[in-house]
């Protein structure tokens, strides 16, 4: 199993729409992946390791695939569409983690 984690990094200035990430965007992905995207998970961060502080990252997203190669035949045909959505959401650049789930 391959996961995909989208990262948004907390800055000053930095906006994030949740509303919008999780009733537009999430769900548009999730129709553009199809059947290859066997699960997705959003965390929104509320803080950091130590109590009152804050979290490191507004939001994270996590995409499931069978294959680091399921990910890319999903994404490729959609990323313009996907990438083109990100700034009516945040203005935070985004960074990105492909893993192997052990």
């Amino acid at each position: 199993m391959t996961k995909v984690s989208i990262l948004y990094p907390r800055a000053e200035g930095s906006t994030f729409d949740m509303d919008y990430y999780l009733t537009k965007h999430i769900p548009m992905c999730e129709r553009l992946f199809g059947p290859a995207l066997r699960k997705a998970e959003v965390d929104e961060g509320v803080g950091g390791g130590l109590p009152g502080s804050a979290s490191p990252f507004v939001a994270a997203v996590h995409l499931y695939f069978d294959s680091v190669d399921a990910f890319y035949a999903a994404f490729g045909p959609h990323a313009a569409e996907i990438l083109g959505d990100v700034p009516k959401y945040t203005n935070i650049k985004p960074l990105t983690q492909i893993s192997k789930v052990r």
